[in-house]
């Protein structure tokens, strides 16, 4: 089974374009954190440098999500809503990020410090950026996806932290989820990798239990035990020799 890409032709060009705007407006976004920010003062933060920068944020309306970004704080794995929450010292705070520029979608995420954080928890958030590398590092053509899964969860469960399973990376381009789904826990899914790929690789792991539920607004979704979760993700575009992080900004 070959790699599907949307019926729509990528512009490779474009696509690179999008995903540096969205990396840029990440970046920006983390850079000015502080405590006593509310997550929807991130949300602003995002929609204006997207709306400068020409594009539009997909978030948006998508399917109801009513704000320019997803804020997941602390418990909250992902898909948290800004809002009036105030960010406190010690806090984690993971913005994701997706902007489309040219018809084209980039996507990208990161979790961020609040002010002073334990160093255990430090520890741990990097070692779930690690965990994200370990899985792209795995990317070339010829190479089946579920490989990239197998090496994310082989990372985690090595340094004693556990793998979210029911959200996964996914085809982008033209569209904002797309095929394939990129599981991010070792199985066997998914098609042999071929040249010119777009997904995203984006694990989300926890200190504690990997179980979820979600809140009554129908996206936050927490661990079930309340102990932290954090997530990276970047754009990744399989090259003839390798990867293409589209993301990555240096």
């Amino acid at each position: 089974m070959g790699y599907h890409r949307d019926m729509q032709p990528v512009d490779l060009d474009k696509m690179r374009a999008a995903c540096r705007s969205t990396a840029e407006t990440l970046h920006l976004a983390g850079s000015l954190l502080k405590p006593g920010m509310t997550t929807a003062d991130i949300d602003r933060i995002v929609h204006n440098d997207t709306i400068r920068k020409g594009g539009r944020p997909a978030p948006l309306n998508y399917r109801g999500f009513p704000k320019s970004c997803c804020t997941s704080v602390n418990d909250v794995v992902c898909h948290g809503i800004p809002g009036s929450l105030v960010l406190k010292d010690g806090d984690i705070v993971n913005i994701d990020v997706t902007t489309i520029l040219d018809g084209h979608f980039g996507d990208t995420n990161a979790t961020f410090f609040i002010g002073e954080t334990k160093p255990e928890v430090e520890a741990f958030v990097v070692r779930v950026a690690q965990a994200m590398w370990a899985g792209i590092h795995q990317v070339r053509p010829g190479v089946p996806l579920g490989v990239i899964g197998q090496a994310i969860e082989a990372y985690a469960t090595k340094e004693g932290f556990t793998v979210v399973r029911e959200f996964g990376g996914h085809g982008i381009g033209r569209r904002f989820h797309d095929r394939p789904h990129v599981n991010h826990f070792a199985n066997h899914d998914g098609p042999v990798l071929e040249t010119g790929a777009l997904f995203t690789i984006e694990p989300m792991l926890c200190m504690g239990s990997p179980e979820i539920k979600i809140d009554a607004d129908g996206w936050t979704v927490r661990t079930v035990d309340g102990s932290l979760s954090a997530q990276f993700e970047n754009t990744c575009l399989v090259t003839e020799d390798g990867v293409e992080v589209l993301t990555r900004v240096d």
